[in-house]
């Protein structure tokens, strides 16, 4: 029976980075995989989407007509497409091969890494069963675990997917053309992320099913109004307080019925859908009953602030990645990864901050947010002031006459200025996370902020303005624009009972 320092289940980002953390300890080191090497945010999920994602925008780009040329004869095949997304996700999968690989026991190194095919499964607490695909087990032995076992599409409590007229973000890439129209049933990111893709191409009529009054529901109502507006901008119909009652299901065909709040009902009629309602944890078959642990009523494992299974005393096994319920992200998943071989082999006696993480949504345009947004700050009673600048007065984003989206900045009213949250939206928004995200985690407020000098002409040039709305010492003023700079302050309302 081999036997390993870590025992991994899971290649997909909080697996690898553990593994590869582990390396650095010169540990030797188990991956077990049964699907996808990389896991499904390789060939199902991130990589894939956003590989659409920017083949589409390059696409929508290229369609515009008010930039002073035309493009003649542009036409898109959706198998080139299609090709194109297999061919990055499969570059990617092949570096974390040839790495696994570089770290092979034959190298000799100071730390080793075997790759194995299989399900892995708990017999006890330091022994898996791997069953492979011909049915073949053999056991494993590991001084620790960690189970980064990942995510699936949720199923829709009333119809099955088929990967041929219904289907879900895992088997999307099943289509063999685009579709004449399409419904995509849940208005999260996931949703409105293919609603972007499928709109920008300009070959399918999207609707969009929301439940709510707004897509985008957990987040502040001026970014939810700004994701919906720019989506029916793009041609997207979106259905708004609309519940779907039926899908029936014809050869060449799906009729939809919508029940709206308002109490009237339509049926629509569409070639395809894409259920997009959420992800559940890949947390059973795992024999988690053979080490005395069950997950909650969601898949979800518990754990405690270091990442351990929760409540079965002294622990070698760990949890990382979307079964956790500490949100579906790649950058937590790889964090928690790093920091649980760490936690083992290291010295780490501080537990994972998770208010601080940075998010990417790929809309059009796209929508960075990291800390707290207003609702999370108000919801928690705490006092803050606001400051919002529009792109319209940001000569970057005039130059490139691209200028829908926005930088809102949130900070304590406490008289420490500290930098609360941000949300931000349009080209390059993405590029404001990681100075902001290290402003958060100095706490050192808007103290240093004003010494930094942000090149010209450049996008970073908004997200200069509105931080100095906080000193009142924009160049352009709210007197002047009322509509596109904004500042104010919120408190809590006092008990006066």
């Amino acid at each position: 029976m081999e036997k390993f320092d870590l025992l991994v289940i899971g290649s997909g980002a909080a697996g690898f980075s553990a593994a590869m953390r582990a390396i650095d300890f010169g540990k030797a080191v188990c991956i077990v995989e049964h699907s996808e090497i990389g896991g499904a945010g390789i060939m199902k999920g991130a990589l894939t989407s956003k590989t659409l994602w920017e083949l589409s925008a390059d696409y929508s780009v290229a369609q515009r007509t008010d930039r002073g040329y035309r493009t003649s004869g542009l036409s898109v095949d959706y198998q080139k497409v299609k090709n194109t997304v297999i061919h990055a996700a499969k570059e990617k999968q092949y570096q974390i091969l040839s790495q696994i690989e570089t770290f092979s026991k034959a190298k000799n190194r100071h730390g080793s890494l075997t790759l194995k095919r299989g399900h892995a499964r708990f017999l006890d607490r330091n022994t898996v069963e791997l069953t492979d695909t011909s049915g073949h087990t053999e056991h494993i032995e590991s001084e620790y675990f960690v189970i980064a076992t990942g995510s699936r599409p949720r199923r829709h409590p009333d119809f099955e997917t088929d990967g041929i007229r219904i289907f879900d973000s895992d088997s999307i890439l099943n289509l063999e053309r685009f579709p004449k129209s399409m419904v995509i049933i849940g208005s999260g990111i996931i949703g409105c992320e293919f609603a972007t893709i499928f709109s920008n191409f300009g070959q399918t009529e999207v609707h969009l099913l929301d439940r709510s009054n707004k897509v985008i529901p957990y987040e502040d109502d001026d970014l939810s109004k700004f994701v919906s507006d720019n989506l029916e901008r793009n041609g997207v119909k979106i259905h708004h307080e609309a519940t779907l009652r039926a899908l029936r299901k014809f050869e060449d065909r799906l009729e939809i019925v919508l029940d709206y709040d308002g109490g009237h009902s339509r049926v629509i009629e569409v070639e395809t859908a894409l259920v997009a309602i959420g992800r559940v944890p890949n947390t059973d078959n795992l024999g988690l009953e053979n080490i005395g642990f069950s997950p909650n009523k969601h898949g979800v494992l518990g754990m405690n602030d270091f990442c351990e299974l929760d409540g079965i005393g002294k622990c070698n096994i760990y949890a990382a990645g979307d079964i956790t319920g500490h949100g579906q992200l790649y950058n937590i998943a790889q964090l928690q990864g790093r920091y649980i071989a760490e936690t083992i082999f290291g010295e780490v006696k501080n537990p994972i901050s998770y208010e601080n993480m940075s998010t990417l949504m790929f809309f059009k345009p796209e929508v960075a947010a990291v800390g707290f947004n207003e609702k999370q700050l108000q919801q928690r009673s705490i006092p803050y002031r606001a400051a919002y600048y529009s792109n319209i007065l940001v000569a970057r984003n005039i130059a490139m006459r691209n200028t829908r989206g926005f930088v809102k900045i949130m900070v304590s009213a406490d008289g420490k200025n500290r930098i609360l949250g941000m949300r931000a939206a349009g080209p390059q928004a993405s590029a404001f996370i990681v100075s902001v995200a290290h402003l958060i985690n100095e706490d050192d407020g808007l103290n240093q902020v004003y010494k930094t000098v942000h090149p010209h002409p450049g996008v970073s040039e908004g997200l200069e303005e509105c931080l100095r709305l906080f000193e009142h010492s924009s160049v352009f003023k709210p007197e002047a624009f009322p509509d596109y700079i904004k500042f104010y302050e919120w408190k809590p309302k006092l008990d006066n009972r």
